[in-house]
């Protein structure tokens, strides 16, 4: 068929809210979620939504609630971004997905879900994907049926049309020495990428749902960035990235302070943050706090259920306090839709999202968003917010520190100004 199409604006609009749990007419409050400006644009103007290849993915215009980006103007306090990330973002029988969409908007948020492309990918059609280094077919997370991806599809399309990101985890989630994420070259990286893109690009076509309403974006446009598979193979990853086009990678492990690029990419990796009732710090994501309290037990002692959940929960509001009150680097949190310990850590995410994406000066945003914010600063603004070390404030305040004059001299000091009495 030909390349693209053009169908009314109503029938893919009417189809996607007519399958949705929670409609899909309006989205995050647009006063809020995370806007430093107008709005990039709205819903597409009637009939020029145009379906892409098969009618899988298809152009409709400027994401809605996706706010412009603008500049801090000099001595600006800037604000406090905090992104919640999801990887491998599917909707199954606990429609995880589903309820944090509704949990985003409930709190003026926007997210970013790393889509794994398999979650598009019926059993039957397996073989379509060849992984690196393994028989085709091959997936240490399998594959998934019709109603798994009618939902999974679903999901992704009222999340972006809500504001929220649709990024990548790739496909099989191959981890560890043998034929690992972490083993591959820059081809087979390339490979894995152009392989993930394809099966959101061709979904309909490969589980035979011809008359499902479209993704409402353009895949190869709306990817801009990714987290790998156990966090392994970033460096051969990034090269692949940048030649590829993308503008992030977020597979690393920081301290909380301000990103800078790396091999030509935000490098907006997660971070350290306090670990109550330990002298070290942890991963702002939940797998590594559940290794560090019950071990590779995914179910472990159900008596310490809610105390792991609580010194998650405490451990990322402890963090956004230190930033919030610090240097108010990005914080970057990385999760699964999974319900390991009961539940617990999504338990703890969802109350940490609520406690901190309500507050003055805070923007809970998608990976999309907060490049997007990066690249329209002054490069210099940036450099100097990189010299605030982890929960250092600027001593002579904001106004002073970003804008570029020098402070002014304390009262009774020489050189001061004379005190009128």
């Amino acid at each position: 068929m030909a390349a693209t199409q053009r169908i009314a604006v109503g029938a893919v609009v009417a189809a996607a809210c007519a399958s949705s749990l929670a409609g899909c007419a309006t989205g995050s409050n647009g006063s809020k979620e995370g806007a430093s400006g107008p709005q990039k644009g709205a819903a597409a103007p009637e009939s020029v939504v145009r379906l892409i290849g098969d009618g899988s993915t298809a152009y409709t215009g400027a994401q809605p609630h996706l706010p412009r980006p603008e500049r801090l103007k000099s001595g600006q306090k800037p604000p406090q971004f905090v992104v919640f990330s999801w990887d491998g973002a599917g909707e199954d029988s606990q429609k995880l997905f589903s309820h944090f969409r509704k949990v985003a908007k409930d709190n003026h948020a926007n997210m970013t879900f790393f889509l794994s492309g398999v979650y598009l990918l019926p059993e039957e059609k397996r073989d379509l994907y060849k992984p690196p280094q393994h028989a085709p077919g091959s997936s240490d997370i399998g594959f998934n049926d019709e109603r798994g991806i009618a939902d999974t599809a679903q999901q992704a399309r009222l999340a972006w049309l809500e504001g929220n990101e649709i990024g990548t985890h790739f496909n099989g989630h191959f981890c560890g020495p043998d034929g690992g994420v972490g083993t591959w070259s820059v081809e087979e990286w390339k490979s894995e990428i152009s392989q993930a893109k394809q099966f959101v690009k061709s979904w309909k076509t490969n589980a035979g749902m011809k008359k499902s309403a479209p993704l409402p974006f353009d895949y190869d446009k709306e990817l801009i960035g990714a987290r790998t598979p156990c966090l392994e193979g970033q460096q051969n990853f990034m090269k692949a990235a940048r030649q590829l086009g993308f503008r992030y990678d977020s597979s690393g492990v920081n301290d909380q302070i301000w990103p800078k690029k790396k091999e030509g990419l935000w490098d907006v990796s997660m971070q350290l943050v306090p670990f109550p009732g330990h002298t070290y710090e942890q991963l702002t994501m939940d797998y590594n706090f559940m290794v560090n309290q019950s071990g590779t037990e995914t179910q472990g002692d159900p008596d310490k259920f809610d105390y792991w959940g609580d010194q998650m929960r405490d451990g990322l509001i402890k963090g956004f306090y230190r930033a919030y009150d610090g240097n108010r680097a990005p914080l970057i949190i990385g999760n699964h839709f999974e319900s390991w310990n009961g539940g617990t850590y999504m338990r703890a995410v969802e109350d940490t999202v609520k406690e901190v994406c309500n507050k003055p000066d805070v923007r809970c945003v998608s990976f999309h968003q907060l490049v997007d914010w990066l690249d329209a600063q002054d490069p210099k603004t940036l450099e100097k917010l990189r010299t605030l070390k982890v929960g250092e404030a600027p001593r002579q305040g904001w106004a002073s520190f970003l804008s570029g004059r020098p402070a002014p001299a304390p009262k009774g000091v020489p050189g001061a100004p004379a005190v009128r009495q």
